[in-house]
Order: structure tokens, then sequence, then C-alpha cells
């Protein structure tokens, strides 16, 4: 596991306690140092920083990204700006905690993240067929979005949670449902990370349908 973090005292803690549980840790405290280490040894997990002495954090986590697509990266940011942490989940990174942070709730969503395979969409399984809602087009065997006739580029975990929502386009689904299929059926902590790819997918579909947010629910996708 990669832990990339200035502070030395939140540095050596999180090397300490993730040693505890059993995880081999590099603790980096620049972010070059981070990407060379990340070039030698194919870590599975890197909890990242974004306020580093040497480099942008979300350079870091877009460089990690683009030369390391298997690995989870969990932002640590004092920003609780939601451009800011949008920002950051499109650079790549999987998910976040905002500073202060929990030990508990980190190495809860360690323990979940390193539960799910990392591997490229399973091949074996037979692709289903496109959906259509409103102005979007889903080619679920591709991974492909089209909104209005221009291709979208999604994340993983941001398809996801779209082909979730159009399949059951009409209908309210609960935090905890979508946490459970998109995320993982053992998911502990916050739903922010929920709200933060939501907000993305609003982004970049445009009005080509409607996510409604549905208060102490969860969430709706309709048709205009």
């Amino acid at each position: 596991m990669l832990v990339v973090e200035d502070d030395p005292t939140i540095g050596h803690g999180l090397r300490t306690a993730l040693q505890a549980q059993g995880y081999a840790v590099t603790w980096c405290e620049k972010g070059a140092d981070a990407l060379v280490a990340a070039g030698h040894t194919p870590f599975d997990l890197a909890l990242l920083d974004l306020g580093l002495p040497d480099a942008d954090g979300l350079d870091v986590c877009r460089r990690l990204r683009r030369s390391h697509p298997a690995l989870t990266i969990v932002m640590l940011t004092a920003r609780t700006e939601e451009a800011d942490i949008v920002a950051g989940l499109d650079q790549g990174a999987d998910d976040y905690l905002t500073k202060p942070f929990r030990l508990a709730e980190l190495l809860a969503r360690v323990r979940a993240h390193l539960r799910r395979p990392r591997a490229d969409p399973p091949v074996q399984e037979a692709p289903t067929g496109p959906l259509e809602v409103g102005g979007l087009r889903i080619d679920q065997g591709a991974r492909r979005v089209w909104s209005g006739g221009r291709e979208v580029e999604l994340r993983a975990k941001e398809f996801d949670l779209l082909v979730l929502l159009a399949i059951e386009a009409g209908q309210a689904l609960t935090r905890d449902l979508i946490m459970r299929t998109v995320w993982d059926e053992n998911y502990v902590g916050s739903t922010k990370t929920l709200d933060m790819h939501i907000l993305a997918l609003r982004r970049k579909l445009g009005d080509a349908v409607t996510i409604t947010t549905l208060r102490a629910v969860g969430y709706r996708l309709e048709e205009p």
C-alpha cells in the first residue's frame, strides 16, 4: 500500500495503523517520490493527500491513474469544496476522505476497497443490450455512453452508477442499495462519495436526463 502524506504525524500514524492491520506500507512525503515508488512496486491501493509540498496532488492522482489503471486511489484532503472533490474524482480517484478523518472509518474503507477485485470488467459475461433513456444511449458491453449524440467519457464507477440508475429509471433508489450495488455489499462509511459521483454525472450528461435527489432516501433518474 502506498501512503502519500507530507504531514509527519499523520503519515507515521497511518503507516503504523496500517502495518498493525497486516498491510505492507510505503510512505512518501512528496509526490515525486510517490510516482517513483509506484513505478517500482505494484501497489493495490494508494492513500493520497492532495496538499503536497512539491506537486499538485490532483496531477499526481492523474499520473497514477494513467500509469496504473487498476490502482485504487483514495484522496485524503482538507479541501471541502464540492468542486475540488469532483475534480479529484475526475482525475481518477475512487474515493475520498476529508480531514480530519476517523482512523476507524479509513481502515473500513481500505478493507472494503481491497475486498473488491481490481481486474478489468469480466469479459466472460455476455454483454447486455444497449440502454436508451431520455437523450442517453448506453452500450453496456463496450462501456460507452452518448448524450445527445455526443460521446461522454465516464470513469468506471460513474458508468456503473449510471447503468444502475438507467435500468431503474423512474424508480427511487436508496443510498444503501446504490452503495451495495456499485461499491461494495459490505461498504462502511460516509456516502458522500456517492454524492460527488452524482454531481460528476450531472455535469457530464447535461440535460439528457435528470437525476433527482430524494432527501433522506437516495436518487431517481428521470427522462426529460
